[in-house]
Formats: C-alpha cells, sequence, structure tokens
C-alpha cells in the first residue's frame, strides 16, 4: 500500500510540474493562439499581424498587482496609439478556485463599463505556447509586435526600472 501511494505522490507531482515550461528568452517570434471570449467562445488575439499588442496577462487571484500602473498607463495615454492593440487576458487556470464561468461575468459586469478589451485562457495556452515560463500569481506585461515577434515581458510586481523599460519599448510601436 506504501508503494501505491508513493507512486501516486510521484506521479502528481510529476504531473504538476509538467505543465512548467522554461521561458524562452525575448525576443522571439510567437503565433496567433486561441481563447475565448467573455461568452466563452474561441477567439483568435484581435489585432495579430495587423498592430504591435499590448497584453495584460492577468492571474485572477493577483488582479490587483500593478493596478497602479495600469491607472497610469489609462490616465496618461502614453500606450495609445491607433498602431496598438492593447487588452487583457485572464489566466484562469492558475486560479482554480475562481470558477472561469464566474471570472468571465465579473470581467464582463468591468468590461460593460470600461470598455475594455478582455479574453480568457483557461487551459494556460498563451503562457505554453509563447514560453513565458511561470504566470502563476503574477501580472504579465506583455509587448508583441506587428510581425509577431514578443519584444518585451515582465512578471510580477513592476519596478521602476521595468516600467522605464516599458515605455522606451512601446515609444517603438506607436
Amino acid at each position: 500500500m506504501k508503494k501505491i501511494i508513493m507512486m501516486m505522490a510521484a506521479f502528481v507531482f510529476a504531473a504538476s510540474t509538467s505543465f512548467a515550461q522554461d521561458e524562452l528568452p525575448v525576443p522571439h517570434k510567437v503565433d496567433n493562439v486561441e481563447v475565448l471570449n467573455l461568452d466563452g467562445e474561441p477567439t483568435k488575439l484581435p489585432g495579430y499581424g495587423e498592430k504591435a499588442l499590448l497584453i495584460f496577462y492577468v492571474d485572477p487571484d493577483h488582479h490587483k498587482q500593478n493596478e497602479d500602473f495600469t491607472y497610469e498607463l489609462e490616465e496618461n495615454g502614453r500606450a495609445h496609439s491607433d498602431n496598438i492593440q492593447a487588452f487583457g487576458v485572464m489566466n484562469l487556470k492558475d486560479a482554480p478556485f475562481v470558477p472561469n464561468g464566474m471570472a468571465r461575468n465579473m470581467a464582463k459586469k468591468r468590461t460593460a463599463k470600461n470598455g475594455a478589451l478582455v479574453l480568457a485562457d483557461q487551459e494556460r495556452i498563451l503562457s505554453t505556447q509563447w514560453g513565458l515560463g511561470k504566470c502563476n500569481n503574477q501580472f504579465c506585461l506583455i509587448i508583441v509586435s506587428k510581425e509577431g515577434e514578443l519584444v518585451f515581458l515582465r512578471k510580477g510586481e513592476l519596478s521602476a526600472q521595468d516600467k522605464e523599460d516599458f515605455y522606451k519599448t512601446i515609444e517603438l510601436y506607436k
């Protein structure tokens, strides 16, 4: 019986760490991926190949991380341009205690008020296919060029240097 328990524990550990993928160096090429809109329907990333993408990839368990920075962006407009498509993607796979439907409904209510575009990634597709590495419990700030190259990635609480680097990078795509 102990052998079976030990084998099961090893299997669970291996399965739980198998999704953790190494973070690829930035810059690198990424493909458009299919996630879900807030109605739960599959959709590709808007503006991919047409504009630079500014993506806020957020774990709903830590949605307030960098909240001051996101408000700052709204206020100062430094990332606003007709050449940039900005939107959020909820990393629902890394928020197991937040039911997916509830998270999408809460986002629907919020976006109805602020007009923001938010999508849902229920299977960690964006982070795994793009080689973002571990995104659990983190706010990820991403810029993808019009040519499909991931050119900027910062995760977690943004430092003053991260913010400065972001503003320098986003200026290149306006």
